[in-house]
């Protein structure tokens, strides 16, 4: 996909929330020397991290993001039991040190739906920390070699043999991907709900695309599973075809999404 300007620096927004927790309040951005660093560092930032946390019981609960194209994808599953915990996402944009997320939507708190956040991240090689915070993020890919990599919105369906173009909606389905994982997340953006998300690592070589299931919200049996597809670019959007985790045919186009001050 064509990289659009601010792609790169959103990435270390993404990274800021789970690393804060409830502590979403903008620090300022005073620290000059830290200013520097990352605004020389902000090409390097799309992609793929990863990071994790202990939860109540004691259990380690892995932290993904995939920040592509404006857009990322945060998610929190716990891979021993397969458990999905949480997933939230947006866009971003990213000014010296300081990242503004607007959330497009959350499985767990409708009401952050539309709010932006200010946060101060320091970018070090493949690390990243957020003031505040001393969990660390380490990336998993740069998100500049994969034949899909990008920011998606579905916007075809083959029914009974003929293809339905869907219209932009606040009633999105966005897959979002980076060289090696993938995430897909259905919402609404005017009502807040969260449909559900799944997601993992992939590949995509000589056609075909094939999906590694690493969190499922609605059924986390299907954690493990393997979903391989055919798939071709054209004119720059996205055709894919194969059979669905149901077992069903499906025949979809995906088109790239565009930044939130370009979209209608």
């Amino acid at each position: 996909m064509k990289t659009l300007v601010l792609l790169p620096l959103t990435l270390c927004c993404l990274l800021c929330i789970p690393l804060i927790g409830s502590n979403w309040d903008a620090f300022g951005a005073d620290n000059n020397k830290q200013q520097r660093n990352n605004s020389d560092a902000s090409p390097d930032l799309q992609g793929a991290w990863s990071s994790s946390e202990i939860n109540d019981a004691g259990e380690k609960i892995t932290i993904t993001t995939i920040v592509m194209d404006g857009y990322l994808a945060e998610t929190f599953y716990n891979e021993k039991s397969n458990a999905f915990v949480k997933t939230f996402g947006g866009s971003w944009v990213v000014k010296d040190s300081m990242i503004s997320l607007t959330r497009e939507f959350s499985s767990n708190d409708s009401a952050s739906i539309g709010k932006t956040r200010h946060l101060i991240f320091d970018l070090r090689g493949d690390t990243i920390t957020f003031k505040g915070n001393d969990k660390i993020w380490t990336r998993i890919d740069d998100g500049k070699k994969g034949a899909l990599n990008g920011a998606w919105l579905i916007s075809g369906r083959e029914r009974d043999g003929n293809m339905i173009r869907r219209a932009p909606s606040a009633r999105k389905t966005m897959k979002i991907l980076s060289d090696s994982r993938f995430q897909w997340i259905a919402y609404n953006t005017d009502t807040g709900k969260f449909f559900g998300t799944g997601g993992g690592t992939y590949s995509a070589e000589n056609g075909t695309y094939t999906e590694h299931i690493e969190f499922f919200s609605r059924d986390n049996s299907r954690v493990g599973a393997s979903l391989s597809f055919q798939y071709d670019v054209k004119e720059n959007e996205w055709h894919h075809r194969g059979l669905s985790s149901k077992g069903s045919p499906i025949y979809e186009i995906w088109s790239p999404r565009i930044m939130p001050q370009k979209e209608e």
